[in-house]
């Protein structure tokens, strides 16, 4: 839990999260990318407006933490949300901090 939260613990990397909850919020993808699942690292570069090393570093905590998916295609790497691993995390700190 504490990568999780470490990991939204940032403006930025909550931002991207949102982004990537619908995929017209990026430009369409390119003729030869077409029915992949997800986003290409460069476009979330650019709407993020920060460097490349930056981006990599947040979208590896954020993969680290469970909330998205990489797949490599070639020189790109994709990304998409984990719902599944979102609701789990969720689940757990709604439960953690309800106890009775």
């Amino acid at each position: 839990m504490e990568k999780s939260i470490a990991a939204l613990n940032n403006p930025a990397r909550r931002k991207i999260l949102e982004w990537l909850k619908d995929r017209s919020n990026f430009p369409p993808a390119l003729p030869e990318h077409t029915g992949l699942d997800g986003v290409c690292v460069g476009y979330i570069q650019e709407k993020a407006g920060l460097s490349q090393s930056t981006i990599s570093n947040y979208m590896g905590l954020l993969k680290q933490a469970g909330f998205v998916k990489a797949e490599r295609h070639g020189q790109w790497t994709f990304y998409r949300r984990d719902e599944k691993n979102i609701q789990a995390f969720l689940q757990a700190v709604q439960s953690e901090l309800l106890k009775d």
